[in-house]
């Protein structure tokens, strides 16, 4: 890493991803195939993992609960089994 490199890290992390090759050796041809292919895959992955919103209509957004929640861990009465 160069000085300007370090100092862009505030956090001590390197924001690069890094491959380790950990069998035999890759060309940089090679290596730049398995960049591109991992890359494209993240891409789409990253891009159909958008989570839907649900619809919230005028009511249920006005709506405040008339009660707190139950408490489920509290057992009902002195019973507990």
């Amino acid at each position: 890493m160069t000085g300007a490199e370090e100092q862009g890290s505030t956090d001590g992390r390197d924001e690069r991803p890094t491959i380790e090759i950990t069998r035999g050796s890759a060309t940089e041809e090679e290596l730049a195939a398995l960049i591109a292919v991992v890359s494209d895959a993240y891409a789409q992955e990253a891009a159909e993992a958008v989570a839907e919103e649900p619809i919230v209509s005028a009511w249920t957004r006005t709506q405040r609960p008339l009660r707190r929640p139950l408490r489920r861990d509290i057992p009902w009465g002195r019973f507990s089994g």
